[in-house]
């Protein structure tokens, strides 16, 4: 067992004329004349109706699937100990021209762990805190089954691809979980996460949330 760590982890009007033109004053008859037509036929009786089976053609948007990156900003509040839990800071990009609401998470196993950097860059390796160590730092609330469902404490809607709040920054509040048996090389260690397994989510019109957010899910 080792003391706290320093650093966090972190698994887009023209000027009148003084007189008309002969050509001005052609044009005007000619608008007159046009306007006077169409109020005729406005006030006739020839109601025209519309065959049977008569449409128009719309098309579905494609579905693709969300992308979850490990970022360094905000920096998270809790930080990971042997037997503690921290926070998890991440990004969702939504690539769909539509907002997507993301109601739930899903967990690979608890002996799947997360790699330990030296950097918030997540570029080098720590040695000695690497998932085959192992380093001991899961998700929080995983089980021994891969593919767990957890549901988020509230519904996260990421935006239209383009649109202001996509990608969104998001802090998982203590959804990352280091055992007591974490060696001592992942002190002052920053971590990339196990790659979720899945997330629930449906497509659709929404308010999108407000980037950054903080949320978790807590059991």
């Amino acid at each position: 067992m080792w003391g706290s760590t320093k650093k966090p982890a972190h698994a887009a009007v023209g000027r009148g004329l003084r007189g008309w033109s002969k050509t001005a004053k052609v044009l005007g008859a000619s608008l007159g004349a046009l306007t006077a037509a169409a109020g005729a036929y406005a006030a006739t009786n020839w109601v025209v109706g519309l065959n049977t089976g008569s449409s128009a053609q719309g098309q579905g948007a494609t579905i693709a699937s969300l992308t979850i990156t490990a970022v360094s900003s905000p920096t998270p509040s809790n930080l990971l100990y042997p037997g503690g839990n921290g926070d998890v800071v991440v990004t969702i990009s939504n690539p769909n021209p539509y907002p997507v609401t993301v109601t739930a998470v899903q967990l690979p196993t608890n002996t799947t762990y997360g790699n330990g950097y030296t950097t918030s860059a997540l570029s080098t390796l720590q040695t000695g805190c690497v998932a085959t160590t192992p380093s001991d730092v899961i998700w929080n609330y995983s089980t021994g089954s891969s593919g767990t469902s957890h549901t988020l404490t509230t519904p996260l809607t990421v935006s239209a691809s383009g649109q202001a709040n996509n990608p969104l920054t998001v802090t998982f509040t203590n959804d990352a979980s280091m055992t007591l048996s974490s060696p001592l090389a992942c002190a002052s260690t920053y971590f990339s996460m196990p790659s979720l397994t899945g997330v629930t989510a449906t497509g659709g019109a929404a308010t999108a949330t407000t980037s950054p957010v903080t949320d978790s899910w807590t059991s």
